[in-house]
């Protein structure tokens, strides 16, 4: 069955389906209307199921990683190592865990979220077992951090981002909801480890975080894949007017298409790409960034705005609003396949002939098909081609999103697949790096964003932010030991932070929803209040004050996470969060890979004084802060400056 969508808007000059890669993989040359998978999200139903699988995938991977530091002093006595050497077991850890970011989300955009999580469980879980059988630190090293850091990164990457793929009107409470994981895996991992290392010893521990990560087989096989839509303009013969019209467009833009193909035989319309190689010079991975391949909303509108450099690689809020403002008296027919009644998944249960689309007015109603439509299966609907995937935030903060229904903003958001991504989805043949792969890469790892000064000063904010993460983690428990503090303190500080991260994230959601609080300077006072805090945490070892500062430091970091989104599409723009996420996952994995060795190199130079070093852990978080304090005004001096450089372009 296909339902027809009305809405309010009126179709404009649509390229051929050739040319723009969206048209039937069986005839790639006839002259079909244009046609672009998109997926909806049904924003419930089995999607709280989802949430509960990313909750405990969170627990069980922020969890080991944050309670790394119960063991180390006995991997430190048994292989006789410096703390410097010890430290670098879990920094290598996290540090990989985030490192491999990048190139796990190029796997899931290709595979699936589903069959990473599965194949990440098999392979962390393996690497922890082999620990068993570790006879040196240098094993620990890449058997346990790297190996078993790529593999916790397989689980966590897309534990977090499957969420936002599954949630539309409730993406901000089911993200939170998700992500509250890491605070509870802390809360509870953190006595359990001690406790385990204290009667079986540090291998039997590692072993048990495995059988604990193998679980996440069961639920990532939970993170079931959305069926896409198929969403193309439908035949409207009681039209006739704007289908001459619309006919008329059509052949205008292939005239002005033939002629670019004249001029310059490197130009197209994307699939190929060709024209990024010259336009931009970072296309390392053969393709170009995600940001240069036209969206489902630019197919369906024929704009060929990818054609132009300036216009193409950072469109304009203008253009965000393009659907709501062009309102024409007749309404523009949408074709969306659903299955039959008996066949239908809850993932398009939002789209039925009696309910319309979330947040929207578009009217649905069943109508007879002609023709019989391709099945699902050659449908081409990636995750990482979305520009919000990243987005945890409530997507009412988005002026995409406030300004148009709700199809035409995931039609805004959504870049199109080419043909080859088409073909090599449906073809047999393995492919080593197949282009669903080096796309995302090609976006997430592009090196044009390090021309934007805004960018950069929130990258380095998170790469000292790092620095100094993992040192309470790792050393409030050893200090208030050597302190002679009581055994709940010594039991229960990392559990504390884990339960302030909880309330932090709940509280930082609230707060950055109101309309006059600022996400930048709750970050920045989030920040320094954690950095000061650490810095003076050793003035006194009383119960009070060490869970005081540690629910301090435990909010901070809280803010720290949920805001980073919201900072980039403030500061930056939502076309270009996950270019920045992409760049931030090597910041703060190199952040994270060198904060606890070097805290462990000055406790080696200073005779474990913990003073000296939560006070440099400190500063890196207080310099991390300081860092952004003038975001605001870089910001607005780069799109001054980028408007007028756009401006002199022209003329």
């Amino acid at each position: 069955m296909v339902v027809r969508v009305a809405t309010d808007e009126r179709p404009l000059e649509t390229p051929s389906s050739d040319e723009s890669g969206l048209g039937r993989s069986d005839s790639p040359s006839d002259d079909t209307e244009p046609e672009a998978a998109l997926v909806v999200p049904p924003d419930g139903g089995w999607g709280w199921v989802v949430v509960v699988a990313s909750f405990m995938c969170n627990v069980f991977v922020d969890g080991i990683i944050f309670s790394g530091g119960m063991f180390q002093n006995s991997i430190q006595e048994e292989f006789n190592i410096s703390e410097s050497q010890v430290a670098l077991v879990n920094s290598l850890l996290a540090g990989f865990y985030l490192l491999a970011g990048p190139f796990v989300s190029a796997l899931a955009n290709k595979y699936g979220f589903r069959v990473v999580t599965i194949v990440g469980s098999l392979i962390s879980s393996s690497a922890f077992a082999l620990v068993y059988y570790a006879n040196s630190v240098e094993y620990l090293y890449f058997v346990y951090g790297i190996v078993g850091g790529i593999g916790l990164c397989m689980i966590y990457m897309p534990a977090v981002l499957t969420v936002g793929f599954y949630f539309e009107k409730w993406r901000a409470l089911a993200t939170g909801l998700a992500l509250c994981g890491s605070g509870v895996g802390t809360f509870v991992m953190a006595p359990l480890t001690a406790m385990i290392n204290n009667s079986l010893g540090w291998k039997m521990t590692i072993l048990f975080h495995a059988g604990m990560l193998l679980l996440c087989i069961i639920f990532g096989a939970m993170f079931r894949p959305i069926k896409p839509l198929r969403v193309t303009l439908a035949d409207q013969p009681d039209e006739e007017d704007i289908a001459r019209r619309h006919e008329e467009a059509v052949e205008k833009l292939n005239s002005m298409l033939k002629l670019h193909s004249k001029l310059d035989s490197g130009i197209s319309m994307p699939p190929e790409m060709r024209f990024t190689n010259k336009i931009n010079p970072h296309t390392w991975m053969g393709v170009a960034s995600n940001t240069r391949y036209p969206t489902a909303e630019e197919v369906f509108r024929g704009s060929n705005s990818h054609l132009s450099h300036s216009q193409y690689g950072r469109r304009s809020s203008a253009n965000a609003s393009a659907i709501k403002n062009n309102v024409g008296n007749k309404p523009m027919f949408i074709d969306v396949p659903v299955a039959e009644k008996d066949e239908q998944d809850d993932s398009n249960s939002n789209i039925d002939n009696t309910q319309p689309l979330i947040g929207s007015t578009i009217k649905v109603r069943p109508v007879p098909v002609p023709n019989p439509r391709r099945s699902h299966a050659d449908l081409v609907a990636r995750p990482l081609y979305r520009d919000d995937i990243f987005f945890g935030a409530s997507l009412t903060r988005l002026p995409q999103y406030t300004s148009r229904t709700s199809l035409g903003y995931h039609l805004a958001v959504t870049h199109v697949p080419t043909k080859e991504d088409t073909r090599e989805e449906t073809s047999s043949k393995c492919n080593f790096c197949p282009e669903a792969v080096k796309r995302v890469l090609a976006t997430m790892l592009d090196v044009s964003l390090f021309k934007s000064p805004t960018f950069v000063i929130l990258a380095l904010s998170g790469f000292f932010t790092m620095l100094g993460f993992f040192v309470p983690y790792v050393y409030a428990t050893k200090r208030a030991q050597d302190n002679n503090a009581s055994e709940l303190a010594c039991t229960w500080l990392v559990s504390a932070i884990g339960v302030a991260n909880i309330i932090g994230r709940v509280l930082c959601g609230l707060v950055s929803s109101m309309p006059k609080v600022s996400p930048l300077w709750l970050n920045n006072i989030a920040l320094s209040a954690g950095g000061i805090a650490t810095i003076v945490s050793g003035l006194c070892y009383h119960d009070a004050y060490q869970f005081g500062y540690c629910i301090i430091f435990g909010l901070a970091v809280a803010c720290f996470a949920s805001l980073r989104s919201i900072l980039v599409v403030e500061y930056i723009g939502l076309e270009q969060l996950t270019n920045c996420f992409g760049l931030f996952l090597l910041f703060q994995g190199l952040g994270a890979l060198l904060g606890a060795p070097i805290a462990g190199f000055i406790m080696d130079q200073t005779e474990k004084n913990y003073n000296v070093t939560f006070a440099v852990s400190g500063t890196f978080l207080l310099f991390s802060a300081v860092m952004c304090y003038p975001i605001d005004r870089i910001s607005r001096w780069e799109k001054t400056r980028n408007k007028l450089s756009g401006t002199t372009d022209k003329v």
